[in-house]
C-alpha cells in the first residue's frame, strides 16, 4: 500500500522519474522498520515530502533502536538495505522523535538533463 501511495505522489507531484529508486528506497526502509525495530505494522508511519529538487522519503517507528548500516558478506541472504538506501538517494539519516521512536528518512534528487531544464517549484 505505501509503494502505491508513493507511486501515486510521485505522479500527481510530476516526479515520475523518480518512481524507480524511490519505490526501491522505501522498500527498505519500511522492512528494516519492521525487522529490525518494532515487528508492528500499526507502529510505522511513512511520510513522503517534496523538495525543490526531489523528493525526502520518511518511515517512522516506535522503537529507540538506531539504524546500522552493515557489511553483509558475500553469502548472506539480509544486511544490504542500507547500502541500498545510500547507493539510491542523495543522502540518508536518522533522528530521534520526541518522546516516542525515530524517524529515518532518506532524500532523492532530479537528475538535471540539461542546463535547460529547471529543478521542480516547492509544492
Amino acid at each position: 500500500m505505501a509503494r502505491e501511495e508513493l507511486r501515486k505522489t510521485l505522479a500527481g507531484w510530476g516526479l515520475s522519474e523518480l518512481e524507480e529508486c524511490a519505490v526501491l528506497v522505501l522498500s527498505e526502509l519500511l522492512t528494516n522498520a519492521l525487522e529490525h525495530a518494532c515487528g508492528d505494522r500499526a507502529g510505522v508511519e511513512t511520510r513522503f515530502v517534496a523538495r525543490p529538487c526531489g523528493l525526502r522519503i520518511e518511515v517512522c517507528d516506535a522503537s529507540p533502536k538506531w539504524p546500522e548500516q552493515r557489511e553483509p558478506e558475500q553469502g548472506d541472504v539480509n544486511g544490504r538495505g542500507l547500502g541500498i538506501v545510500e547507493a539510491l538517494s542523495d543522502q540518508w539519516g536518522w533522528w530521534y522523535r520526541h518522546g516516542h521512536g525515530k524517524t529515518v528518512w532518506a532524500e532523492l534528487s532530479l537528475r538535471p538533463d540539461s542546463e535547460d531544464r529547471p529543478c521542480v517549484e516547492d509544492r
